[in-house]
């Protein structure tokens, strides 16, 4: 039976030669006669597997021994009050600034606000005149000229790929170009997270959920710089406090073990693709080849200004919302499968992560076609 083409949002698509390669080591590891489940998360075997899993992100992204890599729990929702709960406290007064650029931007301000002062520095909350082109909220960014950061916040927090809303960030700006040399920049950057090269150096700090591109849901990679850890409010859980994670090499307490299994073998599946230029490559010529269908349609709309449309997550509309159950339909029936957009905004989405082929971009641009001949 061949395989759909898997366009969630996330837990989204692998790459099919990590699942066999799991599928074909679920009983037997290299030898070992164990699972990688069934391995002590101290055990030699699996010391080496989380080892080589860090060795080979560290290359992908070219993290300089400045920063500590963590493989943590809780996704990037909970990392929202992980975070504070660790950088707040690194100055005087525990204060913090956020780029509104969507729904998981705002949720991560409101998480913030539980632990200190919590400001927008910049928001696309509104509508705004963008380039000739009236948006609507949540569907351009303000220019970082525009943002306003308090130079005593103890970090900036932006979230540079918006899943739900499929507005991203490509260019991350210099802090001391936005008159705050001392405050690091925190990125949320989960939905679009090794998808291309990724300036590190840049920031402070950049978290992210596995379940885009880089492995199962469960496990959440954190590339935060030394100098920021070991300052946390003393209302940190110890298991969430970095400085005992970093410490301990992620083994503070038993971390997400076969998550961290499988995002190595997709780091290795990276390298193997030609690394993240090459990787970024190909995901621009995924999203220009279905952009470019939907901006010669007169029959579906997207709503985000062109200048900060995501690679990863294409939020569409259809011209009456009584033919969407038709269409989830026959996308499904063709194999095209979670194309349904999140409740909050409704509509649809086409996640295309690094795992889906431009196959299948062709794919459901045929399905497009088709419906818009039956429809329009």
């Amino acid at each position: 039976m061949a395989r759909p083409w898997n366009f969630s949002a996330g837990p989204s698509a692998m790459p099919e030669s990590v699942l066999k390669q799991a599928a074909a080591e679920m009983l037997d590891w290299h030898g070992s006669g164990m699972s990688v489940m069934e391995m002590s998360h101290r055990g030699k075997q699996f010391v080496e597997i989380c080892s080589q899993a860090e060795s080979d992100l560290r290359e992908l992204l070219a993290i300089s021994d400045d920063y500590a890599v963590l493989f943590m729990q809780g996704g990037a929702t909970a990392e929202n009050a992980i975070v504070p709960l660790n950088l707040l406290a690194r100055t005087p007064q525990p204060k913090a600034d956020f780029v509104i650029s969507g729904i998981w931007a705002k949720k991560s301000l409101q998480e913030c606000q539980r632990y200190g002062d919590a400001q927008v520095a910049a928001t696309n909350a509104l509508a705004a005149l963008v380039s000739g082109t009236q948006q609507g909220p949540g569907t351009w960014l303000p220019e970082t000229n525009a943002w306003r950061v308090r130079p005593d916040a103890a970090y900036l927090h932006l979230c540079s790929n918006e899943t739900i809303g499929g507005v991203e960030t490509m260019d991350w700006p210099e802090m001391a170009d936005l008159g705050a040399p001392d405050v690091p920049l925190v990125v949320d950057a989960s939905s679009h997270f090794l998808s291309r090269p990724m300036p590190v150096n840049k920031t402070g700090m950049i978290f992210a959920g596995a379940q885009k591109n880089a492995g199962p849901a469960g496990l959440t990679i954190v590339i935060v710089r030394r100098d920021l850890i070991g300052h946390a409010l003393p209302i940190c859980p110890s298991a969430f406090d970095y400085a005992n994670v970093a410490r301990e090499q992620s083994m503070f307490n038993t971390p997400p073990t076969y998550a961290i299994y499988i995002a190595g073998l997709v780091f290795k599946w990276l390298k193997e693709q030609g690394g993240l230029a090459a990787m970024e490559q190909l995901n621009i010529a995924k999203s220009s080849k279905l952009y470019g269908y939907f901006d010669q349609s007169h029959f579906y709309t997207v709503p985000v200004h062109p200048s900060v449309r995501s690679r990863m997550n294409a939020p569409f509309f259809l011209p009456d919302t009584s033919l969407e159950s038709a269409f989830l339909a026959g996308a499904e029936a063709r194999g095209l499968m979670q194309l349904k957009g999140h409740k909050s905004v409704g509509g649809m989405r086409a996640s295309i992560y690094n795992a889906m082929p431009i196959e299948g971009v062709s794919a459901l641009i045929d399905y497009l076609k088709d419906f818009e001949r039956a429809h329009g």
